[in-house]
């Protein structure tokens, strides 16, 4: 843990307990103090040490330049009830980062993301770790209806933001640097500025995280676990075929009623032949849009970032066959 008094404090928002009484935007508004990371000792053990006995939920993203395989990961946040971790990979180096890794892929803490997969992609093609165990809040059900409309609205967290957190007008300013400046977040000692967008990117995540569970069923959470694990790995794609990542989470019994069990979900990788992704997208993504709507399942491109000869599809085994069959016929149409 970091011993010296830290010169960056934030306020972390967390939900009311049970009997107490509700405060302004039903949460409790706790100031914790921001640790920049350069060495592992400045980290909780109990982070660095996953144990069965102490399972963990952190709220968790990246920073960095161009943040995919080839890009460079400058920054990890690590958000915890009592305080934030902005864990140095410039400064901290490979040594940092290996120290992470049995956390990062630990079963026994859970990692509250939003949009796992270009930090899983740069978390494995940079330092071998592969993120295991994330819940993704863009999974979540009145997400993927609503969008951020649900953050703003239903999670309350724009009135959170506006009473306690880093201003908008802040937040555009980081915006605008990192588009004068790509390589924004490499620059050291990290300003005033880069500590506070770093750490309001994951302080409102375990307030997130619970206002989900509340609303989460058994069948829910399996969806969760799995589909935030097929995230992880969808960009990690390998010759192995993920055969050194964990498991996929199985259907738990208790989502089995009178025999009717959820369908396993499944990642599938499309190899485009040269010169058919435009076919395969069509004009302004409305292939892509239109097979999406004919079937249960996520269509991912790699794009700019790549693998750019790729299509990923991720959902129930027959809704991601049945999108297959769709774009081969995309390929294949002259």
């Amino acid at each position: 843990m970091a011993s010296s008094r830290p010169l960056h404090q934030t306020k972390i928002p967390l939900p009311l307990d049970p009997g107490d009484k509700p405060l302004d935007h039903e949460a409790h508004l706790t100031l914790v103090p921001i640790h920049v990371v350069t060495h592992a000792s400045q980290l909780p053990t109990e982070f660095l040490e996953p144990s069965v006995e102490s399972k963990l939920v952190i709220g968790f993203d990246c920073e960095g330049v161009d943040l995919c395989r080839h890009g460079t990961l400058c920054i990890m946040q690590l958000a915890f009830p009592d305080a934030i971790y902005l864990v140095d990979a410039i400064q901290g180096g490979e040594m940092l980062m290996r120290a992470c890794k049995p956390a990062l892929e630990s079963s026994y803490i859970t990692k509250v993301v939003h949009d796992c997969k270009r930090d899983s992609e740069a978390l494995y093609f940079q330092f071998g770790i592969k993120l295991n165990n994330v819940v993704d809040t863009q999974l979540s059900p009145e997400y993927q209806q609503y969008g951020m409309a649900w953050f703003n609205s239903h999670a309350g967290v724009r009135d959170l933001r506006l009473s306690i957190g880093i201003s908008y007008l802040e937040k555009e300013e980081v915006r605008v640097l990192l588009r004068q400046d790509p390589k924004f977040w490499t620059y050291r000692p990290l300003s005033e500025l880069m500590v506070r967008a770093a750490a309001d990117d994951v302080r409102f995540l375990l307030y997130i995280y619970h206002k989900m569970m509340e609303k989460l069923n058994q069948r829910s959470l399996w969806y969760l676990a799995v589909r935030g694990a097929l995230y992880c790995r969808c960009f990690c794609i390998n010759d192995n075929d993920s055969a050194d990542w964990p498991s996929l989470p199985p259907i738990p019994d208790n989502v089995v009623i009178d025999g009717n069990a959820p369908e396993e979900e499944i990642l599938s990788v499309l190899d485009v032949p040269p010169g058919k992704m435009g076919r395969v997208i069509g004009r302004k993504g409305a292939v892509i849009l239109s097979i999406k709507e004919s079937c249960n399942a996520e269509i991912l491109m790699g794009g700019s970032k790549g693998p750019p000869d790729k299509v990923f599809i991720i959902g129930p085994v027959k809704q991601v066959r049945k999108a297959e069959a769709m774009l081969r016929g995309r390929m294949l149409d002259m």
